[in-house]
């Protein structure tokens, strides 16, 4: 009998500038992150490989109620998830966009797609069993927005432009025999105004 996932998506707490750690501020996110997260019943926390998602991740486990296996998954990581050709992107926006994928390597634009696939079977979907299943994922900016566009069924070019904050919270449940519902996208309340917004672009700060 199928049942109902709760995927809890965070991006990374901000971290130092050369990305080998978090940073004081990003400490102190991920700590209040995973007191906004204690009483949930998570079954599992997946990050990515990059420490600074494995740390995001300790750091929240470190805070919730109960032990909670932490899962490291490629799919979780950083990385390109779909490139679009020109005429998917809107007229105005396309050499904008174009141009800023081109800054990343080859490789990065190869191997992108593979893994957003697999994200897509590993954490997305109803699942099977009695028990309604919450995950939580901390990633990274694109994948977020990769799954944010899924769950609402945009075209695939869409996870371009959706921004997350560092420690943000988005949410989407996955129940039988409905679309997917997105419960709450990029919330931060858990964080005080210090510390919020960072990773986002400055003109969209609100």
């Amino acid at each position: 009998m199928p049942a109902t996932r709760y995927l809890y998506l965070a991006r990374h707490a901000e971290a130092t500038p050369d990305e080998s750690a978090l940073s004081a501020a990003g400490r102190e996110q991920a700590r209040l992150l995973g007191e906004r997260l204690r009483d949930r019943p998570l079954t599992a926390v997946h990050h990515g490989p990059l420490a600074r998602a494995a740390e995001t991740a300790r750091l929240v486990r470190e805070q919730l109620a109960a032990p909670v296996q932490l899962r490291t998954s490629p799919a979780a990581g950083d990385y390109l998830p779909y490139l679009p050709e020109r005429e998917e992107l809107p007229a105005e926006s396309a050499d904008l966009y174009l141009t800023w994928l081109e800054q990343f390597s080859a490789a990065e634009r190869e191997e992108g797609p593979g893994l957003a696939q697999a994200a897509l079977a590993s954490f997305t979907g109803h699942v099977e069993g009695d028990e309604d299943r919450h995950e939580l994922v901390v990633t990274h900016n694109f994948l977020t927005g990769w799954l944010v566009r899924h769950a609402l069924d945009a075209p695939d070019w869409r996870w371009l432009g959706l921004n997350h904050a560092n420690a943000g919270l988005t949410v989407i449940r996955y129940a039988p025999g409905r679309p997917a519902q997105l419960l709450c996208y990029n919330d931060t309340r858990h964080l005080p105004g210090e510390l919020r917004w960072t990773g986002f672009p400055a003109e969209q700060h609100i």
